[in-house]
């Protein structure tokens, strides 16, 4: 099922879960089906990111134009809340935010299109999440947000100070000097 979200373009998406006294089997992408669901991506790279403690931030990310990606986000692993922030200038919703907690139990996913800043924040130790990227990475259009910029209003469930950040993370440009170059 694909759900719309208050923002445009942002879907979550609850694949048919196949249970049975093993487990569970569910199909994360299959492309006829995710057309036919809104997503007309030709996805060409696919990245994984474990993140061993509980409150591990990573984002908020996007690449500038023509490097721009869509992302489709998988749990594997534990829990996370994931967040996406609408960057496109012309957008009524330019500067707002949805998140959604994906799991491995429940097997959701996000879609993110371009045009989006996105993180999360594991909920759990032990995460694994898989990313299907619609463009490669492009290290000379890659940009961070400040996941905590407190303009975005995003409700994080830790603080700056118990974050596990990278140190791109932690140096990340505010959403004022994003939002300037953006509309620049």
């Amino acid at each position: 099922m694909f759900v719309p979200t208050p923002l445009p373009g942002v879907l979550e998406i609850q694949p048919q879960k196949n249970c049975d006294d093993r487990g569970f089997l569910v199909e994360t992408w299959n492309m006829e089906r995710y057309r036919a669901g809104g997503i007309h991506v030709d996805f060409v790279q696919d990245n994984m990111s474990f993140s061993r403690h509980r409150g591990t931030v990573r984002g908020l990310h996007f690449q500038l134009p023509p490097h721009a990606q869509a992302k489709l986000v998988t749990c594997l692993s534990g829990r996370i809340l994931d967040i996406a922030v609408d960057l496109r200038p012309d957008s009524p919703h330019f500067g707002r935010h949805i998140s959604l907690e994906l799991s491995a139990e429940k097997g959701n996913q996000m879609y993110v299109p371009e045009g989006f800043a996105h993180g999360f924040c594991t909920l759990t130790k032990d995460c694994l999440v898989a990313y299907r990227l619609s463009n490669t990475y492009a290290p000379q259009a890659e940009r961070s947000l400040a996941f905590d910029d407190p303009e975005l209003g995003i409700n994080w469930p830790i603080t700056r100070e118990q974050a596990h950040l990278s140190d791109r993370d932690r140096t990340a440009l505010s959403w004022a000097d994003i939002r300037e170059s953006l509309v620049a």
